[in-house]
């Protein structure tokens, strides 16, 4: 069986992420064929593909037009609570508390469909970490990504079943009428959140 993913015109991480949901759907052995428009991505999907152990081979087909072929073997639909194999890292006690401070629903500043963007790829990215961090909080604006019809569900679900510490500022979710559509984590208080800000060894404000 063959799937075919176009990743044309998506940024990173996108085109692993399609990537990754084709391989799932094949529930078997076959080949995936995934289509982008950067080097960039071509390397990403390569290292992907020798993490899991799949035959890979990429070619360039036009002008800004590359092709990643994997081979797909016995047991690659198999998952551990549908967290990819490579993102099955456990977090190590007795290292530095680092805390992610998310206190808006975009990455930096200039144009927010940009940082949209951008938060939707740093999110996927911590799942993809060896150390991740020990708590991530969400506040003011950032309150509104642990909520229904955030794109960024999935990923924080995978980050909560791997350990990390998920929490949505209560006043935050009661100011936005999000009080009734957290979908991920528990709900929080101004003086957990001061707790876990001075009690840490390394704070990140994405």
């Amino acid at each position: 069986m063959k799937k075919t993913v176009n990743a044309l015109g998506d940024a990173c991480p996108i085109p692993v992420v399609k990537t990754k949901n084709a391989i799932s759907e094949l529930g078997g052995p076959g080949s995936v064929e995934t289509l982008v428009d950067n080097e960039i991505a071509v390397q990403n999907l390569t290292k992907m593909a020798n993490q899991k152990g799949y035959a890979v081979r990429s070619e360039k087909i036009a002008d800004d037009q590359f092709k990643v072929t994997m081979e797909i073997g016995e047991g690659a639909g198999d998952s551990a609570q549908d967290i990819p194999e490579e993102c099955l890292v456990v977090p190590q006690t007795g290292k530095k508390k680092i805390v992610v401070a998310v206190t808006s629903a975009t990455m930096g500043s200039g144009n927010d469909e940009l940082g949209a963007v951008l938060m939707k790829g740093f999110l996927f990215a911590l799942t993809q970490q060896d150390v991740l961090p020990t708590t991530i909080l969400f506040y003011n604006g950032g309150a509104t990504i642990t909520t229904e019809g955030s794109a960024s569900i999935e990923d924080l679900k995978s980050l909560e079943a791997l350990g990390v510490e998920i929490l949505t500022c209560g006043t935050c979710l009661n100011y936005y009428k999000l009080a009734d559509k957290l979908q991920v984590g528990g709900v929080t208080n101004m003086y957990e959140i001061t707790e876990r800000l001075t009690g840490a060894d390394l704070v990140i404000r994405p």
